[in-house]
């Protein structure tokens, strides 16, 4: 029982997820998370202390006194060292950026190999892509544009609102009253910005997919002369996304205007207000002409992290989605850890490999173009093995010199020690299996599928046989079970994948060999395939050709 709760409580600490994955890049680089934290809050005090140094020179100017050296040089530096601030942080943010993106996406690999195939049957190819790139850099996006970026311009804007009420309470006043409707109307034309974007791009895909439509049906169109008609849907698709464009220009064109206008109202506003010469009035927003100069920097600062924060908060609610579907990714089923760290079986000089190829090179007759070339590799028995590559590399090949179909041009094959295109075709049967991509039906009953005419083998061989394939209950549902004679409907695709396995397990062989079985089939017919074979592959060396490698499938030779 104790046990049970160490292991319970071992699995929770192991669960990864996206925040576990974030925490771990964040202590692991503790120097760069250090860094960017000093240099955020850099950025925001260096940016403070250029138009409070200007209005002190102003206000010394304006008072007749010259103005020191140091003060003069001390602006400038200030003002390229908060250039150089910024730079600093948004280096360090994209280093950062990326780390977290190696991180997540090692991580994802290492679930991606270690997930059942019955999770990997499931799972579109497309779906998994998507998981990898673009939720992974919504993520990244998170930190190099999202999170720390809105703390800095919230930091900023604070900050500056703090000056400006020591400086200025009135001018403070009323940029609070005008904060919440100038955050208000950058939102309002981000997202139709946003709409009109996302518009414009499905009517260019619209209009993109509308090309190689009327090209590969051109025949058809001139026949019913519908040219005039597909003229016209290209037509109306271009002219949405003018549309779209035009929209989004218009917002363009008339946000920066509009925050130019309001910077001029607020700061002739304050300025009116500061020379009024009403004591109540000055009283708030009376200041010197150094202030003055200082204020009008502030307030120009000031727009500039409000129409940033916005494209954050949108930036931030994209991540989360990404990090939801990430998260999900991670919850999917893994592989035992007992499968997952089976190595390669230990093996002393003196064992022999159950196969192996030395120094292999072979072409076809008819085909002057080499296939192998010196190849030379190691099966141990026991062990499960999944030969990858690209199709034409010699996979298929290797199984027909495996077979003893040909011979090599050079080098040996090898099944026990013993030359493959040597053995006696009476042994072949007991020494391996061999399942193809399709299942080749002889005439008779479902017991001669199975046996191949094979009279040695008992009914109840026959009968284990179809067990491990999972076809024993489909079969004895058959009016006649085993007695029924084959026809081409009585099983599915699938099932006849399954009778292929269940014609491989009969005679108990040492070696399976197994060719991209499962290439043809849908998810749920794969999964029902893959669970059979795994029933027929225990204690059996396995070669496998595949190109869906996991970590189910074993050490894997790539071509």
């Amino acid at each position: 029982m104790q046990k049970n709760k160490q292991m319970q409580k071992n699995k929770r600490q192991n669960v990864k997820n996206v925040r576990s994955v974030i925490r771990q890049t964040v202590t692991g680089y503790a120097g760069l998370s250090l860094g960017i934290v000093l240099a955020v809050a850099g950025a925001i005090v260096t940016a403070l202390l250029p138009p409070w140094i200007l209005g002190s020179i102003v206000d010394t100017i304006t008072a007749g006194n010259a103005v020191p050296v140091a003060l003069v040089i001390l602006y400038f530096a200030f003002t390229v060292l908060t250039g150089l601030t910024e730079s600093l942080r948004e280096g360090l943010l994209t280093v950062f950026g990326q780390k977290i993106t190696h991180a997540l996406r090692s991580s994802m690999m290492d679930k991606y190999t270690n997930l059942t195939a019955g999770e990997l049957t499931k799972q579109e190819p497309g779906t998994i892509v998507s998981r990898f790139v673009g939720d992974v850099d919504t993520v990244e996006h998170l930190f190099t544009s999202g999170i720390i970026s809105m703390f800095a311009d919230a930091c900023k804007i604070i900050s500056i609102l703090v000056v400006i009420w020591l400086k200025n309470r009135g001018l403070a006043i009323v940029l609070l009253i005008l904060l919440p409707f100038l955050y208000w109307f950058t939102r309002t034309v981000q997202k139709n910005m946003l709409k009109a974007q996302i518009e414009n791009r499905r009517a260019v895909g619209r209009a993109s997919g509308h090309v190689p439509e009327t090209l590969h049906n051109i025949r058809t169109i001139h026949t019913l002369g519908k040219e005039r008609y597909m003229e016209q849907r290209y037509d109306e698709y271009i002219a949405e996304s003018y549309r779209a464009v035009d929209r989004t220009n218009f917002y363009d064109a008339i946000y920066s205007p509009v925050i130019l206008i309001l910077n001029a109202i607020v700061v002739a506003f304050v300025m009116l207000f500061s020379a009024s010469g009403n004591a109540k009035v000055l009283t708030l927003f009376g200041m010197s002409a150094g202030t003055a100069v200082a204020v009008i920097n502030y307030i120009s600062q000031i727009f500039t992290p409000v129409e940033s924060l916005g494209m954050e908060i949108q930036t931030i609610q994209s991540a989360v989605a990404g990090v939801h579907r990430i998260n999900e990714f991670y919850v999917l089923e893994e592989l035992p850890e007992r499968v997952r760290n089976l190595e390669t079986p230990v093996t002393t000089e003196e064992e022999t490999p159950f196969v192996e190829l030395q120094n292999v090179t072979f072409a076809y007759e008819d085909d002057s173009r080499k296939i192998l070339h010196h190849l030379s590799f190691q099966v141990y028995p026991g062990e499960q093995v999944t030969l990858s590559g690209r199709t034409g590399a010699g996979k298929s090949t290797v199984f027909k010199l495996l077979l003893g179909l040909y011979q090599p041009g050079e080098g040996k094959v090898l099944i026990q020690g013993r030359d493959a295109f040597q053995i006696p075709e009476n042994e072949k049967r007991s020494l391996y299996g061999y399942v193809e991509q399709t299942f080749h039906r002889v005439p008779g009953t479902v017991k001669d599928q199975i046996t191949l005419y094979d009279d040695s083998f008992t009914m109840e061989e026959v009968r284990e046989a179809a067990r491990i394939a999972g076809l024993d209950a489909t079969i004895e549902q058959l009016e006649k079970g085993y007695d029924t004679l084959c026809t081409s409907e009585i099983f599915s695709q699938g099932q006849w994948q399954l009778l292929s396995i269940a014609r491989a397990a009969v005679a108990k062989p040492k070696l399976l060999l197994l060719d991209e079985i499962t290439a043809n089939l849908d998810a749920q017919t794969e999964e029902e395939v893959l669970q059979a074979l795994k029933r027929a592959s225990e204690g059996r060396t396995v070669i496998s050709i595949s190109h869906r490698v996991n970590a189910e499938t074993g050490r894997i030779i790539t071509f």
